[in-house]
């Protein structure tokens, strides 16, 4: 038979242990695989908006942004919605450090949640 690209002439897989990426996983349907891979796209892009966000205002706190600017306030208020279950969790001394662990912990716990969900609906 004639081969190509790794394929057989009629278009199989010559090893039954591998599956062209095009198709669905067995027992899953084209549509069912379609709309879990639509979720898990939707849920890795907003934890990545909330992390961007969360880092967004350790940027823009650590250069001194202008607290009065709209855009910090709304970054600001963001940042404090997110990161409302963590506030606090670290007290130091220094403001800088103290806003980098406090608001970088949610940022990174977001990411991971996220890209874990993602990954686990991009598998079932």
């Amino acid at each position: 038979m004639k081969r190509q690209r790794g394929f057989l002439a009629n278009g199989t897989d010559p090893a039954s242990a591998y599956q062209p990426y095009d198709q669905p996983p067995p027992g899953r349907t084209a549509r069912n695989h379609d709309t879990a891979r639509r979720v898990a796209l939707t849920i890795c892009t907003i934890a990545d908006v909330a992390a961007g966000l969360l880092g967004l205002w350790i940027v823009l706190h650590l250069l001194d942004a202008n607290q009065g600017n709209p855009f910090v306030e709304f970054v600001h208020g963001t940042a404090d919605w997110l990161s409302g279950w963590a506030q606090d969790i670290f007290t130091m001394d220094t403001e800088g450090l103290r806003v980098v662990l406090n608001y970088g912990l949610p940022a990174v716990i977001y990411l991971l949640i996220g890209r874990g969900i993602a990954a686990r609906l991009n598998r079932a």
